[in-house]
């Protein structure tokens, strides 16, 4: 295959960001090659020297309607879209005196950012970018021909190419480009998209599209024959995605997927209530606690399941510090997750060379709008994310037995995980720390009797005369169909229950806790996580 090199003579540039852009103007102009911009950045390419045509000059026209009308215009797109073997195009371009354009360097208006920082729906509107995406589209198309560009992180290898050809192009830098325009585009066009959805309060358009920038590609996904990478999306929401790895190792697929799964479920925990730490296990909880402070929140959720926490992900709902960087790096664990972390924390944790140490920055809001997907064969599963918090629901007891203060107090933490659990979820808790956690069972009944068995072997690795199931609560995250769930609780030591509601047997289980003295909640919604 021939390199089909072609030569550059004609560049436009016009970019938001112009982080670079001088620098790449003057490589162009050491090949000889005739520069035309427009507005700010023919602005800043002079200020730095550079002779630059601008845009009105090409086209005859000048910027119109405060600079909406530009680059829409034959002599723009002509230029980039005339294919340059083909006749009939070169007789037109003669015709109509259009000249060719062989390089586009165009990034597009911060619509994402704009969005991000809360700006009005006006403001929003005026930061779409119309003349951007429609030049893109059509040097992409014509790739060919012509060279498109629309990341700062493509000038040097552009650079590197202008110099090792003597001023051309290869069509296969050419095509890689071409489908980066391609995708950047379709992401922009993505966001602006949702947001109007989301303006719109319609939860369900004709068309739903979904875009991400790359953060890195991953060793492998799940499985080593799994390719995979990572994406991040115009959501401001803090977590994985935004964090930044202060040490270790590259986070794998695994980790980058049980790191959200911890962050989120301790983000339910206010920090400034008290501190609050989750251990997770293949996207399950395996521990959670609030404490006086981290390291007696950590040593207290350790406490729960100490066999599945080895090898787990610690995340944290305030600062790391010190005492809890000490206690946390007392066993192997893969990845810490935190807001932030103090100096000596940092140092702490430094000399364990593989553990990832990631600050988030901020801790995600329980009650934050957003979407979540799941691809299926054929489709895209979208819904609202599971925004519902214990705290602003209107608890009711069914019982003949309210709870006491202790017991709701519990019961409230209980439900706060039972929400991050994979369904169907049972969750023991005792003084604001699971003691017994049961996830992603077929049947309820089973959930009840693992969680139970895990808190057995939990007290016996304790030294414990018993489990710390009795005299516990128990939260499930949907109601139970039967009694036999909540009986197999009972037994474990269990003495108030807070559950969704909302079976048809629900008297029938309201009659089992009665009998035994338990007290139950009912809070009218499901937290069912698959």
């Amino acid at each position: 295959m021939t390199e089909n090199l072609r030569r550059v003579a004609r560049a436009f540039i016009s970019v938001s960001d112009k982080s670079g852009v001088a620098e790449l103007a003057r490589a162009l102009a050491g090949h000889g090659i005739a520069l035309v911009s427009t507005g700010g950045t023919r602005k800043a390419l002079a200020d730095a020297g550079l002779t630059v045509l601008d845009v009105s000059e090409l086209t005859g026209f000048p910027e119109m309607m405060d600079g909406r009308v530009k680059t829409l215009h034959p002599a723009v797109h002509g230029g980039l879209l005339a294919m340059r073997d083909n006749a009939a195009h070169a007789d037109a371009m003669r015709a109509h005196n259009i000249r060719p354009i062989d390089l586009l360097v165009v990034n597009l208006y911060p619509f994402e950012d704009t969005v991000a920082r809360g700006a009005d729906f006006a403001t929003c509107i005026e930061t779409i970018d119309i003349g951007g995406p429609a030049m893109i589209r059509a040097a992409a198309k014509n790739h060919a021909d012509v060279a498109v560009v629309v990341d700062g992180g493509d000038y040097a290898a552009l650079v590197d190419e202008l110099k090792q050809h003597n001023g051309a192009t290869t069509l296969s830098l050419r095509r890689r480009l071409a489908a980066k325009a391609y995708a950047r585009t379709a992401a922009y066009d993505a966001a602006i998209a949702n947001w109007f959805a989301k303006a719109l309060d319609d939860s369900a358009p004709d068309y739903r599209a979904l875009g991400g920038r790359l953060i890195e590609k991953l060793r492998y996904g799940e499985n080593p024959h799994q390719a995979a990478a990572f994406y991040r999306t115009p959501e401001a929401r803090f977590g994985v995605a935004t964090a930044r790895q202060a040490q270790g190792k590259q986070l794998s697929y695994n980790n980058i997927n049980d790191t959200d799964a911890a962050y989120e479920c301790v983000a339910e925990f206010d920090a400034a209530r008290r501190a609050a730490c989750a251990i997770v296990k293949h996207a399950n909880p395996c521990g959670v606690a609030e404490g006086d402070s981290l390291v007696d929140a950590y040593r207290k959720a350790l406490a729960c399941d100490p066999v599945s926490a080895f090898g787990g992900i610690v995340a944290l709902n305030r600062t790391l510090d010190a005492d809890a960087a000490r206690a946390i790096t007392e066993i192997f664990t893969e990845v810490i997750i935190a807001p932030d972390a103090t100096p000596e924390a940092v140092a702490i944790v430094g000399a364990k060379k593989n553990l990832r140490l990631l600050l988030a920055g901020g801790l995600p809001d329980p009650r934050g709008a957003g979407l979540t997907a799941k691809t299926v064969a054929g489709g895209l599963l979208v819904q609202s994310r599971d925004s519902a918090v214990v705290d602003d629901m209107d608890l009711k007891a069914v019982t003949k037995r309210a709870p006491t203060d202790a017991e709701l107090r519990d019961l409230r933490f209980a439900f706060r995980v039972a929400k991050h659990v994979k369904s169907n979820t049972i969750v023991y808790a005792k003084d604001l720390a699971t003691v017994g956690i049961g996830a992603g069972q077929m049947s309820r009944v089973d959930s009840a009797r693992i969680a139970a068995r895990k808190a057995q072997d939990a007290a016996a690795a304790a030294g414990l005369e018993a489990p710390a199931t009795k005299g516990s609560v128990v939260a499930s995250d949907a109601f139970f169909p039967f009694a036999d769930g909540l009986l197999v609780a009972i037994a474990a030591g269990a003495t108030a229950v807070i559950q969704p509601g909302g079976s048809v047997r629900d008297d029938e289980v309201i009659k089992a806790a009665d009998d035994h003295g338990v007290a139950m909640l009912f809070t009218g919604t499901r937290h069912f996580k698959h």
